[in-house]
């Protein structure tokens, strides 16, 4: 895990989207995200990534927890390097601190995400 390579995909989202503040970036395993996601989310499995936004939103940022487990999953399966998955999940998870949801927008997040992957990943 390159935490440089991880820094950089963050601050260029950050500056790309003209926001500043603080965000925690945790790696661990399934097992913590499984947790993690039963308590907050009432989802009793593991996911990949899990944002959780800071007190007053986008101006407080916030903190991320991302399974190193899944993502090894998920790289075999879209065809990624690790370190790449990361990236993609980093800035997922990003996107989420920040407030935007893809479950409950009209697609706003997707067509955001995808463009700041062109110029940052």
């Amino acid at each position: 895990v390159s935490s440089p390579r991880l820094r950089r995909v963050l601050l260029g989202a950050a500056r790309a989207l003209s926001v500043s503040g603080e965000v925690a970036l945790v790696l661990t395993g399934d097992r913590a995200v499984r947790a993690l996601n039963a308590r907050y989310r009432g989802k009793d499995k593991p996911t990949d990534v899990l944002s959780f936004p800071g007190p007053g939103g986008e101006a407080g940022l916030g903190d991320m927890v991302i399974s190193v487990d899944t993502a090894a999953r998920n790289a075999r399966t879209y065809g990624r390097t690790l370190p790449q998955e990361l990236d993609v999940l980093a800035l997922h998870g990003f996107l989420h601190v920040l407030g935007y949801d893809h479950e409950t927008d009209d697609g706003t997040m997707d067509r955001l995400e995808r463009r700041l992957r062109g110029r940052l990943l």
